[in-house]
């Protein structure tokens, strides 16, 4: 894994409070050599409730006979399906008889309920039953609301917390527009996964096969990032609502889950820097990432101090913010404002929605001016407009297009090496 830190202020004004912006940058290895990469675990849970009658649960199934076809006879791959109850369709394991995992996939029909909580729960005791040394990946696929069993968010994210701390990272993808994308995204963050959104069965195809490609890619698992505050600096937050897990003495732990070969992650924090009365370099945090190689299993920690020059305020005065570091806070806070604004046409105030991404469309241009990512920016803009344009006259797609851009943005898949 290669871990770079960029600060907006590598100086500092002696003795005077201040506040820096931390952009760490991590890209994965390449990916391995498909012939020797170990067996990976795929564990689908998948919404068959009476919604999902007809074109949903039929391309679902397509999507899953194309998924079973990129699998090796060696993979471990499960099916549990879910409507006011769970079935297990296919007992997770080697996939030795495709032909049999596939008649069971054909043989799905719409049922009545949605407890995807039953269906959550049971598809990761199938994944945690036979997950090697390379972890699991839980795919949950829905089209509606939790309705019946537990219901509470938070609660389903925490399964999902528990399923990523037994090394099953989950994936959610809402199907259609009828499901619910606040939930959907509390439960890939709390299993370190993406959360898709597809409109119509093409696409689900296309992001279930990508999802595997993924997984098959895989390169590291159970990577985490740890910021460590160093003395005068008390605390850290990070940019985006990232989920965090606090540790003592103001530090933050992010995990950031599976990497696939060649992917590459921004993550941007904040650090509040208290007047510091000595001249010189002064270490104001350590940040330290640690991972799994998927191939060897060798666990890799590197760990990188993040270092200020304190210097007399009249040598500060004249400071000119990273480029680089500056361009991320807007996209980071671009990213935010499609949350804010999702949230904001879910509770019917599309006036809210539209200030938060005209303003943000504004930002985003004059900025052009100025950013080294243009190209970057140009489709942010481009995006924002079509969400203002669409967001009174179709709110209810508005937002969960908004919510799975921004999941994309700002914590996993999608961001380009610029």
């Amino acid at each position: 894994m290669h871990i770079n830190a960029h600060l907006d202020l590598s100086v500092v004004p002696f003795d005077t409070d201040d506040e820096i912006n931390v952009l760490v940058d991590i890209t994965a290895p390449p990916p391995d050599d498909g012939d020797d990469r170990p067996p990976a675990t795929l564990e689908v849970v998948l919404d068959r409730s009476g919604s999902m009658a007809g074109e949903r649960l039929a391309g679902a199934q397509r999507a899953l006979l194309g998924l079973i076809d990129k699998l090796r006879p060696t993979d471990n791959f499960g099916l549990v399906s879910f409507d006011d109850s769970a079935r297990v369709e296919i007992p997770s394991g080697p996939l030795a008889d495709k032909a049999a995992a596939k008649r069971a996939v054909s043989a799905l029909e719409p049922g009545g309920m949605t407890d995807l909580s039953s269906g959550l729960l049971r598809g990761v005791q199938e994944a945690r039953r036979v997950l090697g040394d390379s972890g699991a990946t839980l795919l949950l696929i829905s089209d509606g609301h939790a309705n019946t069993g537990v219901v509470d968010h938070t609660a389903l994210a925490g399964i999902a917390s528990d399923a990523r701390r037994n090394r099953v990272a989950v994936t959610t993808l809402g199907y259609g527009l009828d499901y619910d994308e606040r939930l959907m995204t509390a439960v890939a963050d709390g299993g370190a996964g993406s959360a898709l959104h597809a409109e119509d069965p093409d696409t689900a195809g296309r992001l279930i096969s990508a999802e595997a490609e993924h997984l098959l890619a895989k390169v590291v698992q159970a990577a985490s990032l740890t910021i460590v505050p160093q003395p005068p600096v008390t605390s850290v937050s990070l940019y985006g609502g990232l989920p965090v897990s606090p540790l003592p003495d103001g530090a933050v732990l992010v995990e950031l889950g599976d990497f696939y070969g060649g992917e590459r992650r921004k993550l941007l924090a904040r650090l509040a820097v208290p007047g510091i009365a000595s001249l010189g370099l002064a270490t104001v945090a350590e940040i330290t990432l640690t991972c799994v190689a998927t191939q060897s299993l060798t666990t890799y920690t590197a760990a990188l101090p993040i270092t200020v020059n304190v210097v007399p305020g009249d040598e500060a005065a004249g400071r000119i913010p990273d480029p680089v570091v500056r361009a991320e806070r807007l996209f980071q806070d671009v990213q935010d404002a499609k949350r804010q604004a999702s949230d904001a046409l879910i509770e019917g105030d599309a006036d809210r929605a539209m200030h938060l991404l005209t303003s943000s469309a504004l930002t985003v241009k004059e900025a052009m001016s100025w950013a080294p990512n243009r190209d970057e920016l140009a489709r942010e803009s481009e995006e924002l407009g079509l969400y203002a344009a669409r967001a009174r006259s179709d709110a209810n797609r508005v937002s969960k297009t908004m919510r799975a851009s921004w999941h994309t943005g700002n914590r996993k898949r999608g961001r380009t090496n610029e």
